[in-house]
């Protein structure tokens, strides 16, 4: 396989998700919970048409993942106080405690990734990386705006 930044990064990328799926396996939760859970935590209150499309999943993927996600009680709808059509989603207290277990195995599983790479050349790939999502994301709004 040609070894260009793209194919290395969706390489590099899949196996980060496969070696943290490993671990979070044995505690009984999935990396897509996991997301939603952590995109909580940021944005506690989101409807679920906002999570689903800070995940990019359609919402009725996203309302069955809430579902399971409320019935081992890790998460919980609230009424919309201005909208009553809407439900806003919140983390529980079992939810705050499972992030709090899952976020040691990020950070080992990162820690196992970067073995070797010297904090320079980490700065260096986080700097590279964050100018490439920029180009991206401004060109895809620029696409928008014109073809809008």
């Amino acid at each position: 396989m040609d070894e260009n930044i793209g194919t290395l990064l969706v390489q590099v990328s899949r196996l980060l998700r496969r070696r943290f799926d490993e671990r979070a396996r044995g505690i009984g939760v999935t990396r897509p919970q996991w997301l939603v859970l952590g995109l909580l935590k940021l944005h506690a209150g989101s409807n679920q048409g906002a999570l689903a499309e800070m995940l990019e999943v359609e919402p009725i993927t996203l309302g069955r993942m809430i579902d399971r996600l409320q019935e081992a009680d890790l998460v919980e709808r609230r009424a919309d106080p201005a909208d009553r059509r809407v439900w806003r989603i919140f983390l529980t207290g079992k939810g705050e405690r499972l992030l709090d277990h899952l976020r040691p195995f990020g950070r080992e599983t990162l820690s196992q990734a970067l073995e070797g790479v010297s904090e320079a050349d980490c700065e260096h790939l986080i700097a590279t990386l964050a100018r490439v999502r920029a180009n991206l994301s401004r060109k895809a709004l620029a696409e928008v705006a014109v073809n809008g």
